[in-house]
């Protein structure tokens, strides 16, 4: 149940929803509302997600095996928005 993959899943799905949070609602409650204590409070655990994501992402790629493309596609997801999603649906849920 809980395997590395699994593991990553969680982390894409965390890293994915921090990052819509923080890109369509902090920022701009940032500078249309002149409050920048959401972008603060999402800010840090956003990018601990970001380099737990990307950190997994290498250590999974041997297991996975995926080629040198899918490898930059998962990696390039995690700064497009919604890309993350993309990765878990594409490479990430397979039945194996």
């Amino acid at each position: 149940m809980f395997s590395f993959k699994n593991i990553f899943r969680l982390v894409a799905l965390l890293e994915g929803v921090s990052y819509l949070l923080l890109l369509f609602i902090a920022t701009p409650v940032k500078y249309y509302g002149n409050d920048p204590q959401y972008v603060k409070l999402l800010g840090m655990p956003h990018g601990l997600l970001f380099i737990a994501y990307v950190a997994m992402a290498f250590m999974l790629k041997k297991d996975l095996n995926w080629n040198q493309r899918t490898f930059i596609v998962v990696l390039l997801a995690s700064v497009i928005p919604f890309g993350t999603f993309y990765v878990d649906k594409k490479f990430l849920n397979s039945k194996k």
